[in-house]
């Protein structure tokens, strides 16, 4: 049985770590995959969306505590940076290409790089028991797969620093609480409630909403102006698309668009 599953079902991709034995920890292997997965997604216009989630009752526990075994016993500090600048830092990379929506489902405890995996997602659907951990400190380490940079946007500088120095966990009512995730489902139900939204956004035009996500993405990091005038751009040419007229016409027709991406 493969560690990572792929698959696409009515244009949502699902991405599904496999080895619920060891809470789904990854291998370098898995990241590779997954890091060719992500890119696949972005260029394939059969894929709308894209799901992240764990097999079991776990989402992701980190990096498989062999590889760090390995590491600490070579001792060798280059060796650590190129293990996660050219290995592990693939998926946020990715991520960073990927203009279509990607979703968390956070299925059970998320901890390490495994809390950072879904915190670098566009959004996170939590199942009710889950709970979540930026669990370095705990074993003297510092967050080394983006939690740093992620984290305090999601939650603030304040409440980062508390999850990251305390290495304390939280659960899913908290999580939701300070916008940490975005859904709480019964734990039975976050699957399916996940594959509903995912394939209602497929429903919606695949253009506006890759133009959307950008713009947002590039407001966090532009002033006003600069933003304001990226989405005059972006409208412009949205509504010249066929999409766009598809759109309306559907909407004042009162029937399900068909679109085409063009």
């Amino acid at each position: 049985m493969d560690d990572l599953l792929f698959e696409v079902v009515n244009r949502v991709a699902y991405i599904r770590l496999n080895r619920p034995e060891y809470k789904n920890a990854f291998t370098l292997e898995m990241i590779d995959q997954w890091a060719q997965h992500l890119i696949d997604a972005a260029n394939n216009p059969d894929i709308g969306v894209v799901v992240l989630t764990g097999q079991g009752d776990s989402f992701c526990s980190g990096v498989d505590l062999s590889i760090m075994k390995t590491l600490q016993e070579r001792n060798s500090a280059l060796e650590w940076k190129s293990v996660l600048w050219d290995r592990v830092h693939k998926i946020a990379f990715a991520l960073q290409q990927l203009d279509k929506p990607v979703i968390a489902a956070v299925n059970g405890v998320a901890v390490g790089a495994g809390m950072d995996m879904a915190l670098m997602c566009d959004m996170r659907f939590m199942a009710a028991s889950a709970r979540m951990s930026e669990g370095y400190i705990r074993v003297g380490a510092v967050p080394g797969d983006g939690g740093c940079y992620f984290l305090p946007r999601l939650v603030g500088r304040a409440k980062a620093l508390e999850l990251m120095l305390s290495g304390d966990f939280i659960d899913a009512q908290e999580s939701l609480r300070i916008g940490l995730v975005n859904r709480v489902y019964d734990d039975a139900e976050l699957q399916a409630q996940t594959r509903k939204f995912a394939e209602e956004l497929v429903g919606k035009s695949p253009i506006a909403l890759r133009m959307i996500k950008r713009a947002i993405d590039q407001s966090l990091t532009s002033d006003l102006r600069t933003s304001l005038d990226l989405i005059s751009s972006h409208m412009g040419v949205v509504l010249t698309t066929e999409d766009s007229a598809e759109a309306l016409a559907a909407f004042q027709g009162r029937r399900t668009p068909q679109f085409t991406g063009k």
